[in-house]
């Protein structure tokens, strides 16, 4: 009897382990858990958005995190993996952005772990080191916005980074006020991109094999308003490109910044005979001012032939004088030696 009773007791506890176990899923799928927002952030679960204005990402962020927004803070240096690091990094996380943190540093791999991330936006911070595998991991990203993040020196780096990254999927590149004085070549090799914002940098003009490039990319779309465009002979292809294409999104808007003549002059409405160079007007002058000059020596050599005219007839009267003395002369001897008469009778004297 002992041992049936162990039995049924041993039973009945395992039975009411499971029922208390069941329970407690049950009260899980009711009542599921809350996770709190954490200090200093704003948080909406149903958008998955969660937005902090801290020094550094906050180390309790919801795992149902999409959309996470941190500016204002000091964070310096970006890590390798510096999300993972402090076990921060949502599986789900697609937008990142962490504008205006006085970022300097990205370290290699800085944003591994962040699978199906689409949006990073380092905008507004003051980078002056990029690694080259700074973007590395990051295949899902679409959207890159990097206005006025980098510093002059930089865009080497950054080219060289978005070349090691795989970044196959980018299509959008913010690149506003960042100082360019070219289309970084690199971006023209991103085989997916289609948005490129060029604006408020200093480009003063699209050489030949820039233009070739975008040409090759014809589902790229441009945009390169307020930049300071020289309207000389230099921009002549540029202009060319503008007005057979339709890639640039703003051409209708862009100005000129020099020189002074044509100061906010929109460029499609320009005369390609209008772009001229200082070296091609110093050209057609010093051609001018040649042909002035052989044109005085003319002049004043035929003033000269004219005032010695009198001379100039005395002279050609004597040297045409002198040139039928000589033809006479010629002219005498040849007779001479032609009368076989004159030859004979000399023969026969000499005997």
């Amino acid at each position: 009897m002992g041992r049936k009773q162990a039995e049924c007791s041993t039973k009945v506890s395992a039975e009411g382990s499971s029922l208390v176990a069941w329970g407690i899923v049950l009260l899980l799928a009711l009542f599921p858990r809350t996770y709190a927002c954490p200090a200093g952030c704003q948080c909406s679960e149903g958008t998955g958005g969660v937005q902090c204005r801290s020094l550094e990402v906050p180390p309790d962020l919801p795992p149902w995190t999409r959309n996470l927004t941190v500016t204002g803070g000091n964070m310096t240096v970006l890590r390798a993996g510096f999300l993972e690091e402090n076990g921060t990094a949502p599986e789900n996380l697609t937008a990142l952005v962490l504008a205006d943190n006085g970022v300097q540093v990205i370290e290699p791999q800085a944003f591994k772990g962040l699978r199906v991330l689409a949006v990073l936006d380092l905008s507004h911070n003051a980078l002056v080191s990029v690694a080259s595998s700074a973007f590395w991991g990051l295949g899902w990203l679409q959207t890159l916005r990097m206005s006025g993040a980098l510093r002059d020196g930089m865009l080497e780096q950054f080219s060289l980074a978005l070349l090691n990254g795989t970044l196959e999927g980018l299509r959008e590149l913010d690149l506003t006020n960042n100082r360019l004085q070219e289309v970084p070549m690199a971006v023209l090799q991103l085989p997916d991109l289609r948005v490129l914002d060029l604006r408020h940098n200093w480009i003063q003009a699209l050489d030949a094999t820039t233009l070739a490039g975008l040409h090759r990319r014809r589902r790229l779309q441009l945009s390169l308003v307020h930049n300071p465009f020289v309207c000389d002979c230099h921009l002549k292809p540029l202009l060319l490109w503008l007005r057979n294409g339709s890639q640039c999104k703003d051409a209708q808007e862009i100005r000129c910044s020099s020189p002074p003549r044509m100061n906010t002059s929109f460029i499609l409405r320009l005369k390609t005979e209008e772009l001229k160079c200082i070296n091609e007007d110093l050209e057609t002058a010093s051609y001018i001012f040649f042909g002035i000059v052989l044109a005085l020596i003319g002049v004043i050599f035929l003033m000269v032939l004219y005032l010695n005219r009198r001379g100039m007839k005395k002279w050609l009267n004597n040297f045409r004088e002198a040139c039928r003395d000589q033809m006479e002369g010629y002219h005498y001897r040849y007779e001479q030696d032609a009368d076989p008469r004159r030859g004979n009778a000399t023969g026969v004297g000499g005997l």
